[in-house]
């Protein structure tokens, strides 16, 4: 049966009041670990999604180990272990340190970064995000108020081409290129925004990483003088919200200038974006980026190990994790991709845009949550093998797809997304876009049917 189902709890309708927070949001960490149904879990946060050949090595040893020979890619372009057993705690927080995965154990959950992927690797693609990034995290690791964070606060950094822009960053740095008139290799401004409000600030670009900070720790002043608890600049109070002119009067506190922009330039989101598309990417002086997905966002050790091999031995020794559930691998000689794509696709990754995996997405569904009605990820992966038609018409093209077990719909896509959701009567299909229900259209009947839950004990 086909019906419209009410909205992600992530959703806020227009006029819905935002919730009172009575406790600290219970985010898993790389030191707090998570009880799940398989065993514990750890987040670990990679900032712009940076890692270096030899990180990426400890997290697969820590994997291999102590976890289930798997890691798992968040839409944070960050990376799970599951499967860990009790009190591996230690053991995993002394891997993670000595590879500089730990820069500050107060402030390791707060390290939220987005970055656009391939900034630095394209002509009009600058690379300034990147470093802005990197100067923002450890401006918030020597931050005792940034320590006060909720795990899901937000910074995204946009490289000027829309491609993180619309991903609902609490605090967002949009690059600006140099204007007319500046020198060749100016540093250029960046617009810093907060949460929905339309205005935004102007700063100059090298001021951009210790703006996001006090915008930061601005939201941290607002939430406690509401009194809600907000762990993000969404959830605090009507006529209480944080917005750019509140900001801007802490800039001048902290002696940085900011220009108000009541309708700042805003940046095209692309209908698919570059980082999100499996392939080769061609880059300066003959090189290459290879950009691949993992299928339903995980990967076996075995092929989070391929990928290391690839950046050590034709990269340039660094991966990029992306926040759809993918990696990018830059500095590769342009000779020399197309095989090493051809080899990642032989091992199981999404190389092809063309792939019915492709913008496919699942929960975490059973044996690993208790709270999910079937085992989702393998009635995903059914409906692939079996070349299943979701019902939900033409108001569905192009829109990635997400599976979910529960209600809660983990892991969903931000803005709109066609939603498969196990319910007891089996799955119903609709089309959510961002403040509203899913869409409520009658589809015609799918062709083949998605298959029924799974029912996994």
């Amino acid at each position: 049966m086909l019906a419209a189902m009410p909205p992600s709890p992530s959703i806020r309708p227009p006029g819905a009041k935002p919730p009172l927070r009575d406790r600290g949001d219970a985010c898993p960490g790389a030191l707090r670990l998570h009880s799940a149904a398989d065993g514990h879990l750890a987040r670990v946060r990679l900032p712009a999604g940076d890692l270096t050949v030899r990180q990426a090595t400890v997290l697969a040893d820590a994997a291999d180990r102590l976890g289930d020979g798997h890691l798992s890619l968040t839409s944070r372009g960050n990376a799970e272990l599951r499967g860990l057993p009790e009190g591996c705690g230690a053991e995993l927080a002394d891997l993670l340190r000595d590879a500089g995965l730990l820069p500050s154990a107060r402030h390791e959950r707060v390290r939220n970064i987005l970055a656009s992927p391939l900034a630095g690797l394209t002509a009009n693609a600058p690379a300034q995000v990147r470093r802005w990034a990197r100067e923002l995290d450890g401006l918030l690791c020597a931050s005792e108020p940034a320590a006060g964070l909720s795990g899901r606060f937000l910074f995204v950094l946009d490289d000027g081409l829309g491609e993180l822009a619309g991903l609902g960053g609490d605090v967002s740095l949009v690059a600006e290129a140099a204007r007319t008139g500046e020198p060749a290799g100016a540093a250029g401004t960046a617009l810093l925004r907060v949460g929905d409000d339309p205005a935004a600030l102007r700063i100059a670009g090298p001021d951009a990483p210790r703006a996001a900070l006090a915008a930061a720790e601005a939201f941290l002043s607002a939430a406690a003088a509401s009194g809600s608890g907000a762990w993000r600049v969404r959830e605090l109070p009507d006529g209480q919200r944080l917005t750019a002119r509140d900001v801007a009067a802490r800039l001048h506190e902290t002696g940085l200038t900011a220009t108000y922009l009541a309708q700042p330039p805003t940046p095209a989101a692309p209908s698919s974006p570059r980082s999100a598309t499996p392939g080769i990417v061609d880059g300066p002086d003959g090189t290459a980026a290879l950009c691949v997905l993992a299928p339903l966002g995980r990967l076996t050790s075995a092929q989070w190990r391929l990928l290391t091999a690839v950046a050590a031995d034709d990269g340039c020794g660094a991966l990029r994790l992306t926040p759809w559930r993918g990696l990018v691998l830059p500095g590769l000689p342009a000779g020399a991709a197309a095989a090493r794509l051809s080899a990642l696709a032989a091992a199981g990754l999404i190389t092809d845009p063309d792939s019915p995996w492709h913008r496919l997405g699942a929960c975490t569904g059973r044996p690993g949550c208790a709270k999910s009605l079937t085992d989702v990820r393998a009635d995903a992966a059914a409906a692939v093998t079996a070349g299943a038609r979701l019902p939900a018409g033409e108001a569905a093209d192009g829109l990635p797809v997400h599976w979910s077990g529960c209600a809660r719909r983990c892991g969903h896509p931000h803005g709109a997304w066609v939603d498969v959701l196990a319910t007891e009567e089996g799955y119903r299909v609709s089309v959510v876009r961002p403040a509203a229900a899913p869409d409520d259209t009658p589809a015609p009947p799918p062709h083949p049917a998605p298959p029924a839950p799974s029912r996994t004990p």
